[in-house]
């Protein structure tokens, strides 16, 4: 373990105040960023480059889908989606129907 001594902005550190334990949460913020990181490296590797203008243009294509989403719609698929969960719960191997699914050996 190594301490550091870090300055942060007002808001960053009134959530940091809401912490039981400040290191561990921040410890949990870098690594997940590091991740994400790792996999826009991995993506770029495979030829799929990650854009500031890429994930703009995603994030716009979303909310209009969301848009044209009535809230009837979405209770909707949020209730199958609970249904199918609670179907796989309790099947062997959490598969719906019981399912078993075989990967080989």
């Amino acid at each position: 373990m190594r301490k550091l001594s870090i300055s942060v902005p007002a808001d960053v550190a009134e959530r940091l105040e809401r912490e039981s334990n400040d290191s561990a949460y921040i410890t949990q913020a870098v690594r997940d960023r590091m991740r994400l990181d790792a996999l826009d490296a991995e993506l770029a590797h495979q030829g799929i480059p990650i854009t500031e203008q890429g994930v703009a243009e995603a994030r716009a294509r979303r909310a209009a889908v969301e848009a044209d989403w009535s809230p009837e719609r979405r209770s909707a698929l949020r209730e199958r989606v609970r249904q199918h969960t609670l179907d796989a719960a309790g099947s062997p191997c959490g598969r719906p129907g019981g399912a078993w699914l075989w990967t080989g050996w």
